[in-house]
């Protein structure tokens, strides 16, 4: 059976069909379809598969470590940031091991379409000794993911299976399974001297990991998915060739999509999409070339190993200049790599010169985005910075969120954003620093995912702040999801210690623009912790439900 699906679709998909109990995963692009996808999907929720969002990524992480202690099959999914909030037990993993399989999917983001960086997780992949899967296409993605389980399961480890911004968010046609698989049934094999990390466990496993780190590679080396192949012409040439090919996940596309319009001597292609590096593949590659091009999505990871390996001569890519060292790479500026290398092509696409595709995407206007109209982040930056006009040298620190499009204009409102959650504890920072006033600004679904123990510090404390906590209801700049916080977020803060004559809930509309700045007057001239909640629903979420109650 084939169906049009994205590969944050695809991903999805195969899990269902690989028999998954479990997904978990905090709502980040360009993951979020994954979980949005099994929440919909019918046989899912026949099964009853949980698909619920978490707090945020390291919650995810060690919930799915509970479900494959229990021998299930479950996959977390994140962004490539997320998977930094879930270091600590994704790190661990390896040393627990699983019983279950598991398979922890991150989506990175380069080019920075909706991310503080260009983070390549690969390196975190390797940095725990864990086996990595990167899939070059949709249906790759959907039949890699079950692999991923199958393989999680032998050796007893858990997958990093690393996708970026193009494969998650393009689509192609998928021949599915018919059928899936049945879940696994619960068992108790899991060893608690395998899960119990003391040190004395801890030390066991960590030589049990290292010594896998061979079998691992072996594996890699003999995987369906690494291939080797000569394409690009007719002609076969005998001794090394001018140059060779080294290419990964999405990058692998861009190659053949050129290669296949490229005249003259064949070019020797390896295929990487299994971790860790096969170096007797690479080395293979290596005494067949005189060059190596090494075409990769994100940061040099290969190009960097492949160093260690070969004369730097002989390695080209980001780090040499061939390719952009930073942003995604696009059939484009592949070419304009390949031809500056000598490989010729019948005819340019559209016409242009290879010189200057690279630079067409520069005629392009740019449309930086804005907050909604009828946004309630509207109403809160403007009472905010009505209010600090009175006062000399304010700071306001952001947050990860739809609001942090406060900083460009016509508000112009916020000094900092960081990390998730990085508001409260920045403010209290510069509070201890001596600053005043200092504000941050914070989504609700911020807040619970990496807020609430900032807010904490501040009150142990009694640090000079205001924190604004905007709730609308929503985990809104993903599309809408739900926040684990809603309707609790005065008894959290209260919880945590925040006085009640100085928590405060308000709705921004223009009607209300004197109580709000009232109140957040009154609360940056109290000297100690605040708390500020102006609370109206996402207009993008009311229109949806809007619609809804019309059909």
């Amino acid at each position: 059976m084939k169906k049009l699906l994205l590969g944050d679709e695809a991903i999805a998909q195969g899990a269902i069909d690989a028999g998954l109990s479990g997904v978990y995963a905090y709502p980040g692009t360009p993951s979020t379809e994954i979980t949005e996808y099994i929440q919909q999907n019918p046989v899912a929720r026949e099964r009853g598969l949980h698909s619920r969002w978490c707090t945020n990524e390291k919650t995810a992480m060690e919930a799915a470590l509970g479900m494959s202690y229990m021998g299930k099959r479950a996959m977390v999914c994140m962004k490539h940031v997320g998977l930094n909030v879930c270091a600590d037990p994704f790190v661990n993993s390896a040393m627990t091991g699983v019983n279950g399989g598991v398979v922890v999917v991150v989506a990175d983001d380069p080019s920075m379409h909706s991310s503080q960086d260009e983070q390549d997780s690969r390196f975190y992949g390797k940095f725990a000794m864990l086996p990595m899967f990167e899939p070059s296409s949709q249906q790759e993605a959907y039949e890699m993911i079950s692999d991923a389980f199958e393989y999680s399961e032998s050796q007893c480890l858990p997958v990093l299976f690393r996708v970026t911004t193009r494969m998650a968010h393009s689509r192609a046609e998928v021949e599915v399974k018919i059928k899936s698989k049945a879940e696994n049934a619960l068992n108790y094999s899991a060893l608690a001297s395998n899960w119990v990390l003391l040190p004395v466990n801890a030390r066991r496993r960590n030589d049990k990991v290292v010594a896998q780190q061979e079998q691992l590679e072996e594996d890699a080396s003999l995987s369906c998915y690494n291939t080797y192949e000569r394409l690009g012409g007719q002609n076969r040439v005998e001794g090394a060739s001018p140059l060779g090919i080294l290419a990964s996940g999405i990058a692998y596309n861009y190659v053949m999509e050129n290669l296949r319009t490229s005249k003259g001597v064949g070019v020797p292609v390896l295929k990487i999409t299994q971790y860790p590096l096969p170096k007797t593949m690479v080395r293979r590659l290596l005494n067949d070339c005189e060059r190596v091009l090494v075409v990769e999505e994100g940061q040099p990871f290969i190009e960097e190993q492949l160093r260690g390996v070969a004369e730097s001569k002989m390695v080209l890519g980001r780090l040499t200049g061939e390719l952009p060292r930073t942003g995604e790479l696009t059939p484009d500026s592949v070419r304009c790599a390949l031809a500056a290398l000598g490989v010729q092509f019948a005819e340019s696409p559209h016409g242009l010169q290879d010189a200057t595709i690279a630079r067409a995407a520069e005629v392009v206007a740019p449309r930086p985005p804005q907050l909604c109209q009828g946004c309630g982040h509207r109403d809160v930056y403007t009472a905010l910075n009505e209010v600090l006009k009175e006062f000399e040298n304010p700071r306001v620190f952001g947050d990860i969120g739809c609001y942090t499009l406060g900083f460009l204009p016509p508000y112009r409102a916020i000094h900092s954003c960081v990390d998730m959650g990085a508001s409260i504890t920045m403010a209290k920072g510069a509070a201890d620093a001596g600053q005043w006033p200092a504000v941050a600004v914070i989504g609700d679904s911020t807040f619970t995912h990496s807020g609430m123990t900032g807010l904490l510090d501040a009150v142990n404390e009694n640090a000079d702040i205001t924190v604004i906590i905007s709730d609308n209801l929503t985990t809104a700049m993903t599309g809408g999801q739900d926040s684990a916080g809603t309707n609790k977020f005065e008894a959290i803060c209260r919880g945590l210690g925040v006085a009640p004559e100085h928590l405060h809930v308000v709705v921004p509309l223009p009607k209300n623009m004197e109580e709000i700045t009232r109140t957040i007057r009154e609360e940056i001239n109290y000297h100690g912790v605040s708390v500020i909640i102006p609370r109206r629903e996402c207009i993008q979420t009311f229109k949806r439900r809007g619609k809804s109650y019309k059909q």
